[in-house]
Protein backbone atom coordinates (compact mmCIF):
# COMPACT_ATOMS: atom_id res chain seq x y z
CA UNK A 1 0.00 0.00 0.00
CA UNK A 2 1.39 3.40 -0.90
CA UNK A 3 1.51 5.40 2.31
CA UNK A 4 3.52 8.48 3.31
CA UNK A 5 6.27 7.94 5.86
CA UNK A 6 5.63 9.02 9.41
CA UNK A 7 2.15 8.39 10.77
CA UNK A 8 1.14 5.98 8.03
CA UNK A 9 4.23 3.83 8.57
CA UNK A 10 3.83 4.01 12.33
CA UNK A 11 0.18 2.98 12.14
CA UNK A 12 1.00 -0.13 10.14
CA UNK A 13 3.72 -1.14 12.59
CA UNK A 14 1.54 -0.41 15.61
CA UNK A 15 -1.38 -2.26 14.10
CA UNK A 16 0.68 -5.43 13.78
CA UNK A 17 2.05 -5.56 17.33
CA UNK A 18 1.63 -8.98 18.92
CA UNK A 19 1.60 -9.85 22.59
CA UNK A 20 -0.32 -10.73 25.70
CA UNK A 21 -3.98 -11.67 25.63
CA UNK A 22 -6.56 -9.07 26.63
CA UNK A 23 -10.11 -9.21 27.93
CA UNK A 24 -11.67 -9.93 24.53
CA UNK A 25 -9.97 -13.33 24.43
CA UNK A 26 -12.13 -14.55 27.29
CA UNK A 27 -15.55 -13.71 25.87
CA UNK A 28 -17.79 -16.76 25.77
CA UNK A 29 -18.50 -18.92 22.77
CA UNK A 30 -17.08 -18.00 19.40
CA UNK A 31 -19.63 -16.49 17.05
CA UNK A 32 -20.17 -17.34 13.40
CA UNK A 33 -17.48 -16.15 11.02
CA UNK A 34 -19.84 -13.83 9.14
CA UNK A 35 -22.38 -11.50 10.69
CA UNK A 36 -24.64 -9.24 8.68
CA UNK A 37 -25.28 -5.72 9.93
CA UNK A 38 -28.88 -5.53 11.07
CA UNK A 39 -29.31 -1.86 11.96
CA UNK A 40 -30.36 0.33 9.05
CA UNK A 41 -30.78 3.99 9.95
CA UNK A 42 -32.46 6.24 7.41
CA UNK A 43 -34.01 8.73 9.86
CA UNK A 44 -32.26 10.71 12.60
CA UNK A 45 -30.60 10.03 15.99
CA UNK A 46 -28.44 7.06 15.05
CA UNK A 47 -27.62 4.83 18.01
CA UNK A 48 -24.75 2.35 17.85
CA UNK A 49 -22.17 0.38 19.78
CA UNK A 50 -18.73 -0.63 18.59
CA UNK A 51 -18.57 -3.90 16.72
CA UNK A 52 -16.04 -6.22 18.36
CA UNK A 53 -15.90 -8.42 15.30
CA UNK A 54 -14.47 -5.57 13.23
CA UNK A 55 -11.89 -4.54 15.86
CA UNK A 56 -8.22 -5.02 15.10
CA UNK A 57 -6.35 -7.25 17.55
CA UNK A 58 -4.66 -4.23 19.22
CA UNK A 59 -8.04 -2.77 20.21
CA UNK A 60 -10.22 -3.79 23.14
CA UNK A 61 -13.76 -2.63 23.85
CA UNK A 62 -15.16 -1.58 27.22
CA UNK A 63 -18.16 0.14 28.86
CA UNK A 64 -20.68 -2.12 27.12
CA UNK A 65 -18.91 -1.73 23.77
CA UNK A 66 -19.22 2.07 23.63
CA UNK A 67 -15.52 2.65 24.35
CA UNK A 68 -12.30 1.41 22.76
CA UNK A 69 -8.78 1.26 24.18
CA UNK A 70 -5.50 0.78 22.34
CA UNK A 71 -3.24 -1.86 23.86
CA UNK A 72 0.29 -1.63 22.52
CA UNK A 73 0.81 -5.34 23.15
CA UNK A 74 -2.70 -6.30 22.19
CA UNK A 75 -3.74 -9.79 21.17
CA UNK A 76 -1.66 -12.25 19.26
CA UNK A 77 -3.59 -12.30 15.94
CA UNK A 78 -3.58 -16.10 16.09
CA UNK A 79 -5.86 -15.84 19.15
CA UNK A 80 -8.43 -13.64 17.37
CA UNK A 81 -11.22 -15.30 15.46
CA UNK A 82 -10.63 -14.85 11.76
CA UNK A 83 -13.55 -13.42 9.87
CA UNK A 84 -13.96 -11.12 6.86
CA UNK A 85 -15.25 -8.21 9.00
CA UNK A 86 -12.11 -7.79 11.11
CA UNK A 87 -9.44 -5.20 10.27
CA UNK A 88 -6.22 -7.08 9.72
CA UNK A 89 -3.39 -4.53 9.49
CA UNK A 90 -4.75 -1.36 11.05
CA UNK A 91 -6.05 -0.38 14.50
CA UNK A 92 -9.60 0.35 13.30
CA UNK A 93 -13.09 -0.52 14.57
CA UNK A 94 -16.55 0.20 13.11
CA UNK A 95 -19.86 0.98 14.74
CA UNK A 96 -22.32 -1.92 14.66
CA UNK A 97 -24.96 -0.48 12.33
CA UNK A 98 -25.45 0.86 8.83
CA UNK A 99 -26.60 4.36 7.93
CA UNK A 100 -28.52 4.56 4.67
CA UNK A 101 -29.98 8.05 4.89
CA UNK A 102 -30.96 10.93 7.15
CA UNK A 103 -29.12 13.47 9.29
CA UNK A 104 -27.27 12.13 12.33
CA UNK A 105 -25.11 13.38 15.17
CA UNK A 106 -22.89 11.64 17.71
CA UNK A 107 -20.06 12.64 20.02
CA UNK A 108 -16.72 11.13 21.01
CA UNK A 109 -14.73 11.73 24.19
CA UNK A 110 -11.13 12.08 23.01
CA UNK A 111 -9.35 13.50 26.06
CA UNK A 112 -7.45 10.26 26.80
CA UNK A 113 -5.92 9.86 23.34
CA UNK A 114 -3.29 11.80 21.41
CA UNK A 115 -3.59 9.90 18.11
CA UNK A 116 -6.90 8.91 16.52
CA UNK A 117 -9.30 9.21 13.57
CA UNK A 118 -13.09 9.67 13.71
CA UNK A 119 -15.65 9.65 10.93
CA UNK A 120 -17.55 7.30 8.65
CA UNK A 121 -16.72 4.60 6.13
CA UNK A 122 -18.61 2.45 3.68
CA UNK A 123 -19.74 -0.75 5.39
CA UNK A 124 -18.07 -2.75 2.61
CA UNK A 125 -14.71 -0.96 2.93
CA UNK A 126 -11.67 -3.23 2.56
CA UNK A 127 -10.44 -4.54 5.90
CA UNK A 128 -6.88 -4.31 4.57
CA UNK A 129 -7.06 -0.48 4.50
CA UNK A 130 -6.96 2.19 7.18
CA UNK A 131 -9.76 4.73 7.49
CA UNK A 132 -8.87 7.89 5.59
CA UNK A 133 -6.53 6.19 3.12
CA UNK A 134 -9.12 5.33 0.47
CA UNK A 135 -12.20 6.72 -1.30
CA UNK A 136 -14.48 4.66 0.97
CA UNK A 137 -13.83 6.57 4.22
CA UNK A 138 -13.94 10.16 5.47
CA UNK A 139 -12.37 11.01 8.82
CA UNK A 140 -11.10 13.76 11.08
CA UNK A 141 -7.80 12.93 12.73
CA UNK A 142 -5.55 14.20 15.48
CA UNK A 143 -1.79 13.60 15.76
CA UNK A 144 1.16 15.64 17.02
CA UNK A 145 -1.30 18.16 18.50
CA UNK A 146 -2.78 18.97 15.10
CA UNK A 147 -6.17 18.23 13.52
CA UNK A 148 -6.77 17.25 9.91
CA UNK A 149 -9.50 16.02 7.58
CA UNK A 150 -8.62 12.97 5.50
CA UNK A 151 -9.91 10.87 2.61
CA UNK A 152 -8.19 9.12 -0.31
CA UNK A 153 -4.92 9.41 1.68
CA UNK A 154 -5.03 13.20 1.34
CA UNK A 155 -4.94 15.42 4.42
CA UNK A 156 -6.29 18.92 4.86
CA UNK A 157 -5.31 20.83 8.04
CA UNK A 158 -8.21 21.76 10.32
CA UNK A 159 -7.67 25.05 12.19
CA UNK A 160 -8.87 23.87 15.59
CA UNK A 161 -6.93 25.43 18.47
CA UNK A 162 -5.95 22.87 21.09
CA UNK A 163 -7.87 19.68 21.76
CA UNK A 164 -11.27 19.65 23.48
CA UNK A 165 -12.21 16.75 25.75
CA UNK A 166 -15.11 15.85 23.48
CA UNK A 167 -16.04 16.53 19.86
CA UNK A 168 -19.12 15.96 17.72
CA UNK A 169 -19.60 14.34 14.31
CA UNK A 170 -22.44 15.52 12.07
CA UNK A 171 -23.51 13.38 9.11
CA UNK A 172 -26.10 14.43 6.55
CA UNK A 173 -26.38 11.53 4.11
CA UNK A 174 -28.55 13.16 1.45
CA UNK A 175 -26.66 16.47 1.57
CA UNK A 176 -23.36 14.59 1.30
CA UNK A 177 -21.84 16.25 4.36
CA UNK A 178 -19.72 15.08 7.26
CA UNK A 179 -18.59 17.69 9.76
CA UNK A 180 -16.44 18.01 12.88
CA UNK A 181 -18.36 19.89 15.57
CA UNK A 182 -17.15 22.20 18.34
CA UNK A 183 -19.69 21.19 21.00
CA UNK A 184 -19.63 24.27 23.32
CA UNK A 185 -19.96 26.64 20.33
CA UNK A 186 -22.47 24.41 18.49
CA UNK A 187 -20.44 25.05 15.35
CA UNK A 188 -19.16 22.89 12.48
CA UNK A 189 -15.41 23.54 12.49
CA UNK A 190 -14.69 21.76 9.24
CA UNK A 191 -16.74 19.71 6.80
CA UNK A 192 -16.22 17.46 3.80
CA UNK A 193 -18.63 17.25 0.87
CA UNK A 194 -19.17 13.74 -0.42
CA UNK A 195 -21.53 11.83 -2.70
CA UNK A 196 -22.39 8.84 -0.54
CA UNK A 197 -23.27 5.79 -2.60
CA UNK A 198 -23.85 2.99 -0.10
CA UNK A 199 -24.45 2.09 3.56
CA UNK A 200 -22.10 3.83 6.01
CA UNK A 201 -20.75 2.89 9.44
CA UNK A 202 -19.29 5.15 12.14
CA UNK A 203 -15.54 4.51 11.95
CA UNK A 204 -12.69 4.90 14.42
CA UNK A 205 -8.91 4.51 14.24
CA UNK A 206 -6.87 4.58 17.46
CA UNK A 207 -3.12 4.36 18.15
CA UNK A 208 -2.92 5.73 21.67
CA UNK A 209 -5.10 5.77 24.80
CA UNK A 210 -8.86 5.40 24.51
CA UNK A 211 -12.04 6.81 22.97
CA UNK A 212 -15.60 6.78 24.29
CA UNK A 213 -18.59 7.12 21.94
CA UNK A 214 -21.94 8.77 22.70
CA UNK A 215 -24.74 8.02 20.23
CA UNK A 216 -28.53 8.40 20.19
CA UNK A 217 -28.11 12.15 20.68
CA UNK A 218 -30.14 15.08 19.47
CA UNK A 219 -28.33 17.47 17.16
CA UNK A 220 -27.27 20.58 19.15
CA UNK A 221 -29.74 23.42 18.79
CA UNK A 222 -28.56 26.10 16.41
CA UNK A 223 -25.76 23.99 14.96
CA UNK A 224 -24.25 25.77 11.97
Amino acid sequence: MAMPLGLGQYCRLAGRVMGALSRRQTRGTLLPAIRWYITQTAGNKVQFKLDDRTAHSSLDLFKKDTGVIYRILGLDPSHVQQNPERFRDWAVVFGDGRITGGRHYWEVTVKKSSEFRLGVAEAAMSRDDCVGTNRSSWVFGYVQRKWFAMTSNQRVPVPLVGKPDRVGILLDYEAGLIGLVDIPKAKVIHSMRVTFRGPLCPAFGLWDGELLTHSGLEEPEGLK
